[in-house]
């Protein structure tokens, strides 16, 4: 039974993230924000040599529409740290907080994410490394102020988090080590040893950050283009620092209920090509070939070509890790100059074979069935397998009609007891 109480989509696909565009999205669906603010202030205990820290929290316009913002303020005479240091300061201050173990392990992965991607991409050990701007004191409070968020709304237990592809911008910026391309070095290699989904543009600036990229990667579950079924409950916009003329400056962080039809997702590609001067039997050995090696199934559709002369469109259906390999072997195996690639998101059950012993007319034999499952447990479907179903057939000499009927009703019965 699924735990799941909240979906959210974290809708990056436009202007990216940064800490506090996060931070202030999720400000944005919190009835009372104080608790949060507190927590963010009282990061200065922690950091040597912060004198003074504030937070403001405003209503501004992006784009022409709403957004909440949040600012940092701080005046520190250290503003570059270590790694051990900076993670030691998070951790001390989340245990000062007494937050929970869920959120202390939420700010202690995204601040190790962060300093083992700066530390790589300097050629540095985590420990050792110096941090610049993502030393500032503003970098804790963003992640200790996202923790306690999180945990206010209940996001970081039962609650499904997916996120759009991120944007990333492009173009060229300034910062303590002059100018680079965006995305910055330290972005980069979060999102690479995440595998996570990246789109570039819309504009030619920075649009994630380091610590945005950090937070997002240790929050979010699954990357998807499209919003997964849900019922929306609440929304919250959380504005970036610039205004641009091209689109509103702003992520959007939705809230919704699950719509639980009881079904299994993953993710899947289609390959599909058109022949017209295959032989059937190159056709066969093709479809065999690609079956042993892991093409989850094959099928051919009869055509008419160009000329009208007869052909076939062959589709395959692979995981992502075969995508490459399969393909090949279908140019190979076929001579076609091309294919075409389709990502798919499939809906399924949960599928198990299992041999039950059955008994007919004084006849036991044991039988493979397939056994197909909802998300729920609950049984969909009951297949015995064709050359069983034969073999009992034919010891007994009934019909294969009705001994699959007879097999399908009693391996449901013995299911249904297993059950209860």
């Amino acid at each position: 039974m699924s735990t799941v109480k909240q979906v959210m989509v974290i809708d990056c696909q436009t202007a990216g993230i940064s800490g506090d565009m996060i931070l202030a999205a999720l400000l944005d669906l919190m009835p009372s924000i104080e608790k949060v603010v507190e927590a963010m202030r009282s990061v200065k205990d922690y950091h040597v040599g912060c004198r003074t820290l504030e937070t403001r929290v405003d209503e501004v316009k992006r784009g022409g529409f709403r957004a909440k913002r949040v600012e940092t303020i701080a005046e520190e005479s250290k503003p570059e740290k270590t790694g051990a240091e900076l993670e030691d300061i998070v951790m001390a201050c989340a245990n000062g907080l007494n937050l929970s173990d869920e959120a202390k392990k939420f700010a202690s992965t995204s601040i190790a994410t962060l300093v083992e991607a700066e530390a790589k991409v300097h050629g540095e050990t985590a420990q050792t490394a110096h941090l610049h701007e993502a030393g500032s004191v503003d970098t804790t409070a963003e992640i200790i102020g996202v923790a306690v968020a999180s945990e206010k709304l209940d996001l970081l237990k039962n609650t499904l988090i997916y996120s759009t592809p991120v944007a990333v911008g492009g173009g060229l910026f300034r910062f303590s080590h002059g100018t680079i391309q965006s995305p910055a070095p330290a972005t980069l290699e979060i999102l690479r040893s995440r595998r996570f989904s990246v789109t570039g543009g819309p504009v030619e600036s920075e649009l994630t950050t380091p610590t945005g990229a950090a937070i997002l990667v240790n929050l979010a579950e699954t990357v998807t283009k499209f919003y997964p079924p849900m019922r929306p409950t609440d929304v919250g916009y959380g504005a970036g620092a610039k205004d641009f003329a091209e689109m509103p400056n702003m992520l959007r962080i939705m809230l919704g209920q699950p719509v639980d039809y009881g079904l299994l997702t993953n993710e899947v590609y289609e390959l599909e090509t058109n022949l017209d001067d295959v032989t059937g039997e190159i056709l066969g050995h093709a479809v065999d070939r690609l079956m042993r090696e892991g093409a989850r199934d094959v099928c051919i559709v009869p055509m008419f070509t160009k000329k009208n002369r007869p052909g076939q469109i062959v589709k395959v259906i692979v995981d992502r890790e075969n995508l490459e390999n399969l393909s090949r072997i279908l140019m190979e195996e076929t001579g076609t100059l091309g294919l075409r690639v389709y990502p798919c998101r499939r809906h399924i059950l949960a599928r198990e074979s299992v041999a039950v012993e059955i008994s007919i007319e004084g006849v036991k034999e044991l039988v493979n069935v397939k056994v197909a499952r909802d998300s729920r447990g609950e049984i969909f479907q009951i297949k015995p397998e064709y050359k069983d179903l034969t073999r009992l057939a034919h010891k007994i000499g009934k019909p294969l009609r009705q001994i699959d009927e007879l097999v399908r009703m009693k391996a449901r019965e013995i299911f249904l007891e297993r059950s209860s």
